[in-house]
């Protein structure tokens, strides 16, 4: 598990239409950004098709290296929704049907009976808990540090929600971001990495970009120390003064 001053994340993607290209997932972006609002890092993601074998070595990798993992998609009504059954073998659990959850699908549907593939979406492992969803259709659940969220990105940010007062959260990681026009990425990357050897415990990132107006690089330090951060980024302000930059400033971030 992590170490306890850090709390550590990691998502699971699951479907063969994100590594086809036929989707595009956007579920990553929105929960790198909720978590890290709560203290969490986001460390690993991975994307694996709808195939169990896939999704079980995913998730026993994942849920024993971090401390908590998100999944995303299979939980719908089709033979391919195959999350839940895979979940339930990685965990050695049985599958139940959630008696809350086809109560629930049985009062949105006007109480009409609920076809086998309905009730697919009503499969939880024995012993998990619910996890709610404020949006439409069934809950999601979490057995141990697994939460299985929909793939659907705004039911996905509904479930969200009720995920976090869950988490053992920790101090939210700050960035300051240094600006610098006209000088690439071969010229700073020298002083750069000097400083960044000197703050091992910060992250200090190079993003190069490229445009109508020139190019240049955003550098970004990262860290939970206020007072380290702004004195990194004031340091790498000038250890990159006279290298021909056009300008080196700070950005708001």
């Amino acid at each position: 598990m992590a170490s306890t001053d850090r709390v550590t994340a990691a998502v699971l993607i699951i479907g063969d239409e994100i590594l086809s290209g036929r989707t595009q997932d956007t579920n990553l972006n929105f929960i790198a950004r909720y978590l890290t609002t709560y203290g969490v890092d986001l460390a690993e993601a991975r994307v694996v098709p709808d195939v169990k074998a896939e999704i079980i070595a995913g998730l026993d990798a994942l849920r024993t290296r971090y401390d908590y993992v998100i999944t995303t998609g299979g939980i719908g009504p089709t033979h391919d929704d195959i999350t839940a059954d895979s979940v339930a073998e990685a965990f050695g659990l049985p599958l139940i049907e959630h008696p809350e959850i086809l109560e629930i699908m049985t009062r949105r549907w006007g109480g009409a009976e609920l076809t086998p593939a309905r009730r697919r979406m009503a499969r939880v492992p024995e012993g998990g808990t619910l996890v709610r969803n404020q949006v439409q259709g069934p809950p999601g659940f979490q057995i141990g540090n697994v939460f299985v969220l929909a793939g659907v990105p705004t039911v996905m940010r509904g479930m969200m929600d009720d995920v976090v007062p869950r988490l053992r959260t920790g101090a939210p990681v700050l960035s300051r971001t240094v600006r610098v026009d006209g000088a690439g990425e071969g010229v700073i990357a020298e002083p750069l990495e000097r400083v960044a050897k000197a703050h091992p415990a910060l992250s200090i990132g190079s993003y190069p970009f490229f445009g109508p107006e020139g190019y240049g690089s955003n550098l970004v330090v990262r860290g939970r120390e206020t007072a380290e951060v702004e004195a990194t980024a004031e340091e790498l302000i000038a250890a990159l003064k006279g290298l021909g930059a056009k300008s080196i400033a700070r950005v708001d971030d």
